[in-house]
């Protein structure tokens, strides 16, 4: 790496301020760490705003906030651990590691794989959130509820984000080691890491000065109503920690496995196949242009990244490493729509250190062309939303209602937008709370069925 000029904390602080007060986000903490040739690593650390609105808690640069399915990267580093050991295999069949598991078709239950579940191909209803208690058995006892949940698309026929998957591989790391989900976290990653401030469960959250999430209501920003989700989506999305903890695993990342004091996470071999293309996702926005085993793969003017990203009941983690330039950068908020404080902050960062071009958000082209949206009018399903489209009286519709368990914690306003086409295949809705264009991805598998790919989610036409 050449030489470069130290990274300017005031500046960043500065703008952190800036871009938070005008995005409308009460409280958020970044961090930015390079690696530096034969010294020490850079780290700097900025914070802003407040914790909770109730209370004006000031936040801090050791604030706490949940990091949400950037956990799913933590998740997959130690299924990876265990491949290594020999306890599981990428290609093995969850059936044959898990005891009396069974999901609603038999294609699904003889087929998926734990390499499936990493790259979201397994066609299993990725939302379905329904709380199995706090005990040390919640990930047990919700494998039982996927049984009934339903198949959304063939096996590896596309690509959809799934959140059950994830926590299915909470009860794989649990049966291949012995240990609940938290406590494997624990041994196997956050000590190795020397992480301070991290964990997994409210009650350890408390002990540090922890976020709480804020939602868009019509009355304004309000804390949210709920603080956590249901503990076995623990391997989803439920870890809490500091900036600098996120910036520490996104070092390893960086490394190839390998944690600052010298310890091997995971073999470099084991780093390949994480960050190797493994699976396309549908439309190119709102994500990444691809999935590798647990990370998202970004191209951002042909420059490599890889990361994730994560929401929970009004917080947002971002989290972005560039091998290249040997940099990791992390931002933790307390209000889920903060897409346009991330959109900008890391613009503006990756430019200035990397000369890295962010990916711009979708914009509908002034000439964009008519598209026929007749065979796509009706009614698409799956366990957290019921979307509509339909022909209003100016042209295309888009209907979205929260349903389920989740819509009770965290119910939305309900989604009428009109659809503008942008290309073939593709539209836009705009959402006024993230201040975006949302891509929806209209396409037909071979088989003949319709789906609409929105959310990172393919929901499939059900009438």
């Amino acid at each position: 790496m050449t030489k470069q000029p130290t990274i300017d904390q005031a500046h960043w602080q500065e703008r952190l301020d800036a871009i938070a007060q005008e995005s409308g986000v009460p409280g958020a903490v970044l961090g930015i760490l390079r690696l530096k040739d034969g010294s020490e690593d850079e780290l700097v650390r900025c914070a802003t705003g407040v914790l909770n609105q109730n209370t004006g808690r000031d936040t801090t640069v050791d604030s706490v906030f949940q990091i949400g399915s950037c956990s799913k990267s933590w998740t997959a580093t130690v299924i990876m651990q265990l491949v290594e050991e020999g306890k599981i295999a990428l290609d093995q069949k969850v059936k044959d590691i898990l005891p009396d598991f069974k999901l609603s078709t038999e294609e699904l239950t003889d087929g998926v794989t734990i390499r499936n579940l990493l790259n979201h191909t397994s066609g299993l209803d990725g939302d379905v959130f329904e709380d199995t208690g706090r005990g040390d058995d919640c990930l047990a006892k919700y494998m039982d509820l996927l049984a009934d949940a339903v198949q959304i698309f063939p096996l590896e026929a596309t690509w959809s984000y799934c959140n059950s998957g994830y926590s299915i591989l909470g009860r794989v790391i649990e049966v291949a080691t012995g240990q609940v989900w938290d406590a494997a976290m624990r041994e196997r990653l956050f000590a190795p890491l020397g992480l301070q401030r991290t964990c997994t469960l409210p009650e350890e959250a408390l002990m540090f000065d922890t976020a709480v999430g804020h939602v868009s209501t019509p009355a304004g920003i309000m804390v949210a109503p709920q603080w956590t989700l249901m503990r076995n989506a623990g391997p989803a999305g439920l870890i809490d920690a500091s900036v600098e903890d996120l910036c520490a695993f996104g070092r390893m990342q960086l490394m190839k496995g390998k944690a600052k004091d010298g310890t091997q996470i995971i073999s470099e071999d084991s780093w390949e196949q994480m960050h190797a293309f493994s699976a396309e996702v549908p439309e190119k926005y709102l994500l990444g242009d691809s999935w590798g085993l647990g990370v998202i793969r970004f191209n951002w003017g042909g420059a490599r990244l890889f990361g994730h990203d994560g929401n929970t009941i009004g917080q947002a983690a971002f989290l972005r490493y560039y091998p290249a330039a040997g940099l990791v950068v992390g931002l933790l908020t307390n209000e889920g729509s903060s897409h346009e404080l991330y959109q900008t902050l890391y613009g503006e960062i990756f430019h200035e250190l990397a000369g890295v071009e962010i990916q711009e958000p979708l914009k509908v082209p002034d000439d964009a062309p008519e598209l026929e949206i007749g065979p796509w009018l009706g009614v698409y399903e799956r366990a957290s939303v019921q979307i509509t489209i339909y022909q209003g009286d100016e042209g295309p519709k888009f209907k979205a209602v929260q349903k389920g368990a989740l819509a009770e914690i965290e119910a939305g306003p309900e989604m009428d937008f009109a659809m503008r086409p942008v290309r073939e295949g593709l539209w836009s809705v705009y959402l006024p709370d993230m201040k975006v264009d949302a891509p929806v991805w209209l396409y037909q598998l071979d088989s003949g069925e319709r789906y609409v790919h929105f959310g990172g989610r393919a929901t499939r036409k059900v009438s």
